[in-house]
């Protein structure tokens, strides 16, 4: 029987300005609010080709291009997120990034509106692979 183990840390914002990091903290609320009973884990893998660009380059396209932070701020704070870095442990993890998010089942479409505007940025041309699980806490 095969299984998969997904590990990743939590770590600092790599792509983030002081002022966008201001933004989402006034923002978002905790994870495990009562209501939020609607899950989803989203394992993400980048190509090689961006992590072969330098920090600056990958920040140009991840918000000057996609405006991943400005796109994410305007669902906030409906929907809860803490990434997780799994690159950080080894470049040999199935996943570089779990992406988990919050929600109350009232604001599962705005979730999926706020999918669907990452998945057709500049940045997602990067995106190796992605698995998007959903859940639900009765």
């Amino acid at each position: 029987m095969a299984g998969w183990v997904l590990r990743g840390i939590t770590s600092n914002e790599r792509y983030v300005e002081r002022v966008e990091k201001s933004q989402l903290v006034s923002k978002q609320q905790g994870l495990g609010r009562p209501e939020s009973t609607r899950a989803a884990l989203i394992p993400i893998r980048k190509n090689a080709a961006w992590w072969t660009m330098t920090q600056d380059e990958r920040r140009t396209i991840f918000e000057e291009q996609s405006r991943h932070t400005m796109i994410g701020l305007r669902y906030l704070p409906a929907v809860a997120r803490r990434l997780h870095h799994c690159r950080d442990l080894s470049e040999n993890e199935p996943f570089d990034f779990l992406t988990w998010f919050e929600f109350a089942p009232t604001h599962e479409s705005e979730f999926d509106e706020l999918l669907c505007e990452l998945r057709v940025s500049a940045e997602w041309k990067y995106v190796e692979r992605e698995v998007d699980i959903r859940l639900v806490r009765d």
